[in-house]
């Protein structure tokens, strides 16, 4: 299982605050991503935005990166400051 966490207003969009997905040997977090939408077709805008960002246990990273059991996926919006 990778769990997958969805912060600020993506979150809020989602309407979810974190879910578990089964994953394959290998995956990607593109094909996490996309087993996301398959799930819950709702969510394809949100999760397929191209300015979404993903992090893998607390580091950023792209969508090409692979993902075993048990580690942690986090989507969130573009972070801006001031």
């Amino acid at each position: 299982m990778v769990k997958v966490k969805f912060f600020a207003a993506l979150r809020e969009r989602l309407n979810c605050a974190e879910i578990d997905v089964e994953s394959q040997h290998n995956d990607t977090v593109v094909q996490i991503r996309e087993r996301l939408v398959a799930q819950y077709p709702a969510w394809q805008h949100e999760l397929l935005a191209n300015d979404v960002l993903c992090a893998k246990n607390f580091t950023f990273t792209d969508v090409t990166a692979t993902v075993q059991s048990g580690d942690e996926l986090a989507f969130f919006p573009p972070v801006t400051g001031g």
